[in-house]
């Protein structure tokens, strides 16, 4: 492990948060440290297309979205660092982090790391991980061209990836816990036309038992569907399944370290700035660690920008 390096601001995270607090404090002359995490890019290096992206009126590809904030940043001297951090010490001064090539210190720090995909804790669903189990359609999905597959959930995600692979699968299997989907409304028109086709089953009220399979992957999955007198149980025949049910904020070294609720790092969100900041002065938080809610590339980018300038505001504080 080299010797300890020190930025006046480093940023953890390569998401839209993390690039876009980047972009900012560059162009500051803070000359930002980014280190980049295991997921460089963040979720969106997943999302096959983006429409609602302002500005880019034709459907752009969260890779080329996530690789043009990565060359504005790299543009403006952002040093990017591939490395991951594992421990933190917020309690000295300056702030002091461990990763595992390299351990760092710094005036301020932006905390973006995003948030991974939640599971639906089944054992089966351990034991076909990579064998049929997936938690991206982009990723995985032209494997199972001409075949039956299944999405898990009821949000804008669940419906994307419905949407997505049911243009080359045989048919996707729907099923929601659920009587009502949460995804927009443009997802949900979309959706019904794909129903009258017949290449989307919907299942409501309906929750996940069992996967099945062998030792080649998923076979079928066992179901259970409740109404209003009982429940039943059926099985669907289908070659994978896709779960698109939330996600967890990458939170953990952060734990006994910053106020949180429910993994969500929480900030002051104050009305004349300071609006990111942790309940350590000094330490903002942006994009999904703090956003359980709109979880939009757009807000995450916005709150990215807020903490790069309530970050530059401190720092100025020290001088």
């Amino acid at each position: 492990m080299d010797k300890v390096k020190h930025s006046k601001i480093i940023i953890l995270g390569s998401g839209p948060a993390g690039y876009t607090a980047a972009i900012y404090a560059a162009r500051a002359n803070l000359d930002p440290f980014l280190i980049t995490g295991t997921n460089k890019g963040g979720q969106l290096m997943n999302t096959n297309e983006i429409e609602n992206w302002p500005g880019d009126y034709n459907k752009i590809s969260g890779s080329e979205l996530m690789n043009r904030m990565y060359k504005h940043a790299i543009e403006l001297k952002t040093k990017v660092i591939c490395d991951t951090v594992i421990s933190v010490n917020f309690k000295k001064k300056p702030f002091f982090l461990i990763g595992e090539n390299n351990k760092y210190t710094a005036d301020s720090v932006i905390i973006a790391t995003g948030a991974n995909p939640r599971y639906l804790g089944l054992q089966s669903e351990s034991l076909f991980k990579g064998k049929g189990v997936s938690t991206c359609a982009v990723c995985d999905g032209f494997f199972y061209k001409n075949k039956e597959v299944a999405v898990v959930g009821g949000g804008n995600t669940a419906i994307e990836e419905t949407l997505y692979l049911s243009n080359f699968v045989k048919k996707v299997h729907l099923i929601h816990r659920g009587i009502n989907f949460r995804a927009e409304k443009i997802l949900l028109d979309r959706l019904e036309k794909k129903i009258k086709s017949q290449k989307i089953i919907i299942y409501l009220n309906s929750i996940v038992k069992n996967i099945l399979g062998n030792s080649s992957g998923v076979t079928a999955l066992l179901i259970e569907q409740k109404n209003s007198k009982e429940k039943t149980e059926s099985k669907i025949q289908v070659s994978g399944l896709f779960v698109a049910i939330g996600y967890t904020p990458n939170t953990n070294i952060f734990v006994n370290k910053l106020k949180m609720k429910d993994g969500y790092i929480q900030v002051t969100r104050q009305e004349h700035g300071n609006y990111t900041q942790t309940s350590i002065p000094g330490i903002f938080a942006a994009g999904d660690v703090i956003d359980h809610v709109y979880r939009q590339a757009i807000t995450s980018s916005a709150s990215g920008c807020m903490a790069a300038l309530d970050s530059e505001r401190y720092i100025n504080s020290l001088v």
